[in-house]
């Protein structure tokens, strides 16, 4: 094992032997970033939420992009950047031995025509990126398979639902996370096969319940107290159905799960594997929100799908040999392998430090290449000029490292720079999993994008809605109104916060058939309400916090299970293994 030390927060972090075989099978040299700070690195080129609205610089139709107006770059709509109507080889240039490579890299991002938004086979659902196959959806990001699914994000073949973040296969579903084949769950989290509930955390095949924690099989509970029908409906008529008791019930059900033993991570058939949200996958450490098929990985989030010996990506699928990338993988049944330092590529091999790059195979430097190999910065080589050309590159970036404004340097092996990313910070989702204020992001270097002068006069403020969404009749829907964090004068929003939102027709009808009340804030902000919900994608090692308990396995004896967890000590929840959990709630 060796020790080193990151050069972004000064920590020590440990590079195992089994990392250091990983590095020599794909021929790069160790890290020298921590796994968390990589991590935060490569989200900084990941823009899922923010949209502007522009001009095509190609047809100068309208559209949306998640570039502004005013950004330094080309940008085309989808249709015409799939299109043969322009060639990405025009811009295609010298590889430049007086700069550093990142530099080169940035100029040539600046001149090749980027994709406005990255929305596949999208019907009536325009406002969504990073998405595919949606229909009639509208703010969902990063969802595929979706019909009608609105202000969600990560979720897969969901329908009829609002507010979700991290689902599958939800229908008529508001305001949770981390469900899976659920119907009509409000306010949940963790649940699986449950059906019209309120306020469950980790139940399974429930329904009409509410309040309850680590339930199975269970109806009309409330509270993980079991109650008849009729007891069950007029106990939470008090609660549903306004604003104040969804606000009270809130309040009462966070109380609750503290009172109740917590599993200490969600892994189902996750052998040798540690992280969170795991499904199917074998021999993965520090992973996490990775379902149906994963192998022998590291410090890997979001995907799965057959990824599999791969270390430090993002949103992949379908793939294996990966290290550093951002939203690649396999694409129509095709795998990636050996895709490195990449944003944005699919169906690729031996790509290295590339963007938007689709079916490519030996490409370095190169950005919005389709079918291409064999090019450098966008310029084409015959295969012996290119694997004659590339040592010397490498060579040259080792020797002459890109240094950014806080002093640290980027030799080969390292991703790219977040100075030099596309994105301010806080247009990314960096700002959502490790936010930053401006003054901090400024003086690390990184770009802040002021937010777009809000005009809205608002026809209604959060506080004068009316309390039950029975008595909110038709005219409500698509009038103004103020997000209660704009309104809230001692409120230091750091959300994005939109100011003012408008509730459509479908979706007042939904409020009111699923008897749940008027929003008070915007999208903006009840997403990162949901994401303060989610622990950190980081991992604490613990001991289990049952004690003497002689139905279970270690008796009178406190457990002396150790394990890895996304709580951290400081947290106030109780703790368990998987074995004492099971034994609670068998």
């Amino acid at each position: 094992m060796k020790k080193q030390i990151c050069q972004m927060c000064s920590a020590e972090f440990e590079i195992l032997p089994e990392d250091i075989s990983f590095y020599e099978k794909i021929e790069v040299p160790e890290p020298t970033f921590c796994p968390r700070c990589r991590m935060q690195r490569r989200f900084t080129w990941r823009n899922e939420r923010t949209l502007y609205k522009r001009k095509c610089d190609a047809t100068k139709e309208s559209l949306i992009s998640v570039f502004p107006e005013d950004s330094p770059f080309t940008v085309y709509s989808q249709k015409y950047w799939w299109s043969d109507e322009w060639d990405s080889l025009e811009q295609g240039r010298e590889y430049d031995f007086s700069k550093p490579f990142f530099q080169q890299f940035r100029e040539l991002m600046e001149a090749v025509p980027l994709q406005a938004l990255f929305n596949t086979n999208a019907v009536r659902s325009e406002y969504c990126n990073h998405s595919l196959d949606n229909k009639d959806s509208y703010l969902s990001f990063g969802s595929t398979f979706g019909e009608n699914v609105n202000y969600s994000n990560r979720v897969a073949k969901c329908v009829d639902s609002y507010d979700l973040y991290i689902g599958h296969k939800a229908e008529q579903c508001y305001d949770s996370l981390y469900l899976e084949n659920c119907i009509g769950l409000r306010f949940s989290q963790h649940s699986k096969s449950c059906l019209n509930s309120w306020f469950l955390f980790d139940c399974q095949n429930c329904s009409d319940c509410f309040g309850c924690v680590g339930l199975k099989n269970k109806q009309y509970h409330i509270f993980n107290e079991p109650y008849s029908k009729e007891e069950y409906e007029k106990k939470i008529s008090k609660y549903i159905g306004s604003y104040s008791g969804v606000q009270r019930a809130k309040e009462e059900f966070q109380k609750f799960l503290l009172t109740r033993p917590h599993r200490h991570a969600h892994l189902i058939n996750a052998k040798e594997s540690t992280g969170e949200y795991l499904e199917n996958i074998r021999n993965s450490k520090h992973c996490f929100d990775i379902i149906n098929g994963m192998e022998n990985s590291k410090y890997c989030t979001w995907g799965g799908y057959g990824w599999k010996d791969s270390y430090d990506g993002m949103g992949v699928g379908v793939a294996e040999l990966m290290y550093e990338v951002v939203d690649a993988g396999g694409a129509g049944g095709s795998a990636s392998s050996r895709t490195l330092f990449s944003v944005v590529t699919s169906s690729a091999s031996e790509t290295r430090y590339s963007y938007a790059c689709h079916s490519t195979q030996n490409v370095f430097g190169c950005i919005g290449l389709r079918g291409k190999e064999y090019c450098i910065l966008n310029k084409q080589y015959s295969k012996e000029e290119y694997e004659a050309l590339l040592p010397k590159i490498i060579q040259h970036m080792n020797e002459m490292p890109y240094e950014d404004s806080g002093g640290r340097k980027y030799k080969y092996g390292e991703f790219f720079p977040s100075e030099i990313s596309p994105f301010a910070y806080n247009e990314t989702i960096a700002q959502e999993y490790y936010p930053l204020t401006r003054e901090e992001a400024e003086a690390g270097g990184l770009r802040w994008q002021a937010p777009d002068t809000k005009e809205y006069s608002p026809e209604k403020l959060s506080e004068d809605l009316l309390d039950r969404i029975e008595d909110t009749d038709s005219s409500y829907a698509g009038i103004v109104v103020g997000c209660a964090h704009a309104s809230d004068k001692e409120s230091e929003c750091s959300h994005n916060c939109a100011t003012a939102f408008k509730v459509l027709d479908k979706e007042l009808e939904f409020y009111q058939a699923m008897n749940i009340p008027f929003p008070r804030l915007c999208p903006n902000c009840r997403h990162f309400e949901r994401l303060a919900l989610r622990n950190p994608l980081r991992l604490w090692k613990r001991r289990c916090d049952c004690k003497a308990t002689s139905s279970h396995a270690h008796g009178n004896e406190p457990c002396s299970k150790e394990f890895e967890t996304t709580y951290s000590p400081e947290q106030k929840e109780i703790i368990y293994c998987e074995d004492c959990y099971q034994a609670e709630f068998s």
